[in-house]
């Protein structure tokens, strides 16, 4: 009787090890969403990115190439947006996370206020975004994220 218990235990703590991992595997592996332009902008409905917040986002340059960049809302209530790369650190291939009210590099581990994401350029700051609301959507024109497609070269 013993035995089989904890057989049956063994059995149901593999399975949940098994579910977790597969779980936070496709968290993991999901990755930045991807966009498609209309007539040359990107529109993101703001309720989607209002909730403070890192938001990560990838569309195709008309270079071929993948361009990332993320918005934030910042604590001043400002909807932010910025390449997934900087002057500095781009070469890396690596972004930012966010971390409470920052963003922090991956490759430097700087650390950066989300209410100066857009205000601060140049150095390891995340490359600033022009952006503008119109209506209930943050649109981003594509010539802008066309200029910026030399931060993402070295990404894989």
């Amino acid at each position: 009787m013993k035995k089989t218990t904890l057989i049956a235990q063994a059995i149901l703590i593999l399975m949940l090890f098994a579910a977790t991992n597969t779980f936070a595997f496709s968290l993991w592996n999901s990755g930045p969403e991807s966009l498609t332009p209309e007539k040359g902008q990107l529109a993101i409905p703001i309720k989607d990115i209002n909730d403070g917040e890192a938001h990560h986002f990838k569309v195709k340059a008309d270079d071929g190439t993948m361009v990332t960049f993320f918005t934030l809302k910042s604590r001043d209530g400002i909807i932010r947006a910025a390449i997934d790369s900087c002057d500095v650190c781009y070469k890396s291939g690596k972004g930012y996370f966010q971390k409470g009210d920052f963003m922090v590099c991956e490759n430097c581990g700087q650390r950066f206020a989300s209410n100066k994401i857009n205000v601060i350029k140049g150095g390891c700051n995340p490359a600033p975004l022009k952006r503008r609301v119109v209506g209930d959507k943050l649109v981003i024109n594509m010539t802008d994220i066309n200029a910026n497609v030399w931060y993402m070269k070295y990404r894989k």
